[in-house]
């Protein structure tokens, strides 16, 4: 099955939402980067303890107690330190974000701490037999370079490409002389499903490319304000536009 390099999400409001898919060169180049570092722990870890118990006495002295403590570190080590920098980082561990990656859920929502531990558990079945074959023969034939864990929590990888001029509108309207304050909506009129489209690309527009993000903020901006009944916002105000009604929803206690 050939895959494809972008997901494409159909939102209710018939807007597209795109995000460029992790290939598996630059998921094992996190990986590498992640499992670096968990060698670096894992050999502190052992430094520490022979300094307070001689390396030969916890040897000579196993017990089953202390082989359970040790298993349950290197299952911490191995296993928890993805699901735990998932959960806490947005999708990402060290490795992502020094490979620019990020797990998202397959309708484009952030990964909550249930996907991110689902995703993680089945890591060593995709290991197996200790490359990562199950993993790789799973991306290979999976449309969206998905591994069993991914297929299991509904998640994908995605690249987290740099914008060049493209700064939120936050930033850039503060520093125009012109700005005028944006008016006060009537944001109840917006659906549930219209603040979670909402939602969803203010949270993942760093991750657009700069044509794509503009042309979907453009979309969006459209609809919401023929919703609000106001007049056609133009760039770049429409993702101050976008930001004041989700403010605007979120303090009349919109939620998902």
């Amino acid at each position: 099955m050939s895959a494809v390099t972008k997901l494409t999400i159909e939102t209710p409001e018939q807007t597209a939402l795109e995000f460029p898919l992790a290939g598996i060169g630059s998921r094992f180049l996190a990986l590498a980067a992640d499992t670096a570092i968990q060698i670096a722990v894992a050999l502190l870890l052992v430094l520490l303890a022979g300094s307070i118990v001689p390396i030969e006495r916890l040897l000579g002295s196993a017990s089953q107690w202390m082989l359970a403590l040790l298993t349950i570190g290197a299952f911490l080590i191995y296993e928890a330190y993805f699901a735990f920098f998932e959960a806490i980082w947005n999708g990402q561990t060290p490795g992502k974000r020094l490979a620019r990656l990020r797990v998202i859920r397959d309708d484009g929502r952030p990964i909550g701490v249930y996907d991110s531990i689902a995703r993680n558990l089945l890591r060593i079945v995709d290991q197996l037999p200790g490359i990562y074959a199950v993993g790789i023969i799973a991306m290979l034939f999976s449309s969206q370079n998905k591994r069993l864990g991914d297929f299991v929590a509904g998640t994908v990888v995605v690249h987290e490409k740099a914008l060049e001029g493209v700064r939120p509108f936050s930033e850039s309207r503060a520093e125009s002389p012109v700005a005028a304050p944006l008016p006060t909506f009537d944001a109840s009129r917006i659906s549930l499903a219209e603040f979670q489209l909402i939602e969803v690309f203010l949270q993942r527009r760093e991750t657009l490319e700069s044509g794509v993000r503009r042309g979907m903020a453009a979309q969006i901006t459209d609809r919401i304000a023929q919703k609000l009944g106001v007049a056609p916002v133009p760039w770049p105000s429409c993702e101050g536009f976008l930001e004041t009604v989700y403010e605007q929803a979120r303090a009349k206690g919109l939620r998902h």
